[in-house]
């Protein structure tokens, strides 16, 4: 049997839980569900309530993760598999102890990185292992690859992260009945600068704002909007990705005033949604057409003025709407997978 069709065996210390919903938990799961069975068998780490699909996925090994032992129970299926890749390290110590154990070892397994935040002084510290020890680095966007050449002379190709069209995908009718709503979703922390949308609100008593979400500065937060009296805040909480897309799809705009960012996801699942962004250019997200599906902006001043303009012009917010719906095709998850596959494939022919 030729090497071409030879299984390819990948281990990521990667959960294939369904309860994990941060962006790199779902990109790894969604990338895992789309590869070929046939063709690829996938071992990671799973608790009591694995994605459905990822269950039943054959070739698929769960290692069974708990409150302890499992860097030992990891390493030890890892050791006596010596997979073909190993896809997605982080900065924890079982990736430590592999990049050790591959260096003592020797062993041929080949070092696949994504990297999925801006490189600076900072971060680089924290991943830098990660990159360094790579066959091949890869970035979720073009900006976040040009950071990881700067820093550390990689070139890294890019490969978004993807949408998930179970759940992000466009309203039926082209317009929405009734007051405007503007929605924010993500974590409440400093970098995310939710009071900038409880300042707008109390601009826009008219307007609906909805912050999805929860986090360190919620309640300060919810204090400044009892303090500026406006009544036109919703605090939704925490929401499923389901919840997310209703949420989206009864939107009008989609506020996000963060200043440090890799390359946000909710941002392609607002354009998915149809839905028209407003988020700043400090970290270049690709998921939004400046002046085509929604605003990049420079100033704080800037994305008021944006905020108001969309408020007040329902035919741009309908062309933007459109533009993003479009755009977003571009990041359908089969065609991310397919690039993955490619990815595997490549450098598992240089073994």
């Amino acid at each position: 049997m030729g090497r071409t069709q030879q299984l390819v065996t990948i281990f990521t210390p990667s959960h294939a839980d369904a309860a994990f919903t941060n962006a790199q938990q779902l990109t790894v799961k969604e990338i895992v569900v789309r590869l070929p069975a046939e063709r690829f068998r996938v071992a990671m780490f799973s608790g009591k309530q694995p994605d459905p699909r990822i269950a039943v996925r054959p070739n698929t090994l769960l290692i069974p993760a708990g409150p302890h032992g499992n860097t030992r129970r990891f390493l030890t299926r890892l050791l006596v598999s010596r997979p073909d890749v190993y896809f997605y390290p982080r900065f924890g110590p079982v990736d430590n102890i592999f990049f050790s154990l591959r260096s003592k070892l020797r062993l041929k397994t080949a070092v696949v990185t994504h990297v999925v935040m801006i490189m600076n002084e900072s971060t680089a510290k924290i991943t830098g292992r990660s990159i360094r020890e790579a066959d091949a680095v890869f970035a979720n966007s073009r900006y976040v690859a040009e950071t990881v050449r700067d820093i550390f002379g990689v070139e890294a190709g890019t490969i978004h992260n993807g949408i998930d069209r179970r759940f992000f995908f466009p309203r039926e009718e082209s317009y929405r009945q009734g007051p405007l709503v503007v929605l924010y979703a993500g974590s409440f922390q400093l970098r995310k600068r939710v009071e900038l949308i409880i300042q707008q609100a109390a601009r826009h008593p008219q307007v609906q704002f909805r912050l999805a979400g929860s986090g360190e500065t919620e309640q300060d937060c919810r204090a400044l909007a009892q303090q500026l009296n406006c009544r036109n805040i919703e605090f939704l909480g925490h929401l499923t990705p389901m919840e997310l897309g209703n949420e989206m799809r009864k939107s009008d705009v989609f506020l996000f005033p963060s200043i440090l960012e890799g390359h946000p996801q909710v941002l392609g699942q607002a354009s998915a949604c149809g839905l028209p962004s407003i988020a700043m250019n400090l970290y270049r997200p690709d998921y939004v057409l400046n002046g085509e599906s929604g605003f990049l902006v420079e100033s704080d001043a800037e994305l008021a003025e944006k905020l108001e303009l969309l408020l007040r012009d329902a035919d741009l917010r309908h062309s933007m709407s459109r533009a993003a719906a479009l755009h977003a095709l571009k990041f359908d998850w089969d065609r991310i997978a397919l690039q993955w596959q490619e990815v595997f494939e490549a450098v598992t022919a240089k073994r």
